[in-house]
């Protein structure tokens, strides 16, 4: 509740209104006729008592004035709090745009990076079926070479026996 709002109910509750010693239309939290009287009764005149009582008023007034205008409104609160809580909203917004392009992003790149691997792998699948398909070709024609080989030997070995058991009967033939 605003200050001077809770004066002015605090005034009309319980203390009467101020008499002509306060200027204006100003509402006081002070029983401005019981402190001239006690003033009085402790000795001042009537004009000194309505004096003082006039200065500890405007003093307590004035304080209340800049209490008053230390505060802030509840409009003016609301207001405030409306604007603040539009400003976090519009941030909460940028905050959640930045981080769904982020996100988007990411997934573009992670997307390309798995394009990436994958073109990689079929490459290197190509390579090593080519590797293993020299070795391969290589392995046939060392072993075609092997068999051509064993076959020439093989051949001479045939050629020799027949040359050997020739020789043999010969000699056999001749004893």
């Amino acid at each position: 509740m605003h200050p001077r709002i809770l004066a002015v109910q605090i005034c009309r509750l319980r203390f009467r209104r101020m008499s002509d010693l306060v200027p204006g239309n100003r509402a006081c939290l002070v029983d401005t006729m019981a402190l001239v009287k006690r003033l009085e009764g402790e000795g001042m005149t009537q004009k000194q008592a309505e004096a003082i009582t006039a200065v500890v008023t405007e003093v307590l007034q004035d304080s209340l004035d800049t209490i008053a205008h230390s505060f802030v409104s509840r409009e003016e609160m609301i207001k405030s709090e409306m604007l603040h809580e539009a400003a976090l909203s519009k941030y909460k917004g940028e905050v959640k745009s930045s981080q769904d392009h982020n996100f988007s992003l990411l997934q573009r790149e992670t997307e390309r990076l798995r394009t990436d691997i994958e073109k990689l792998r079929s490459e290197l699948k190509y390579e090593v079926d080519k590797v293993t398909a020299g070795q391969r070709l290589d392995l046939n024609l060392e072993k075609g070479h092997i068999r051509e080989e064993l076959s020439k030997q093989n051949s001479e070995t045939a050629d020799l026996t027949n040359k050997l058991n020739r020789l043999l009967m010969n000699r056999r033939f001749m004893l």
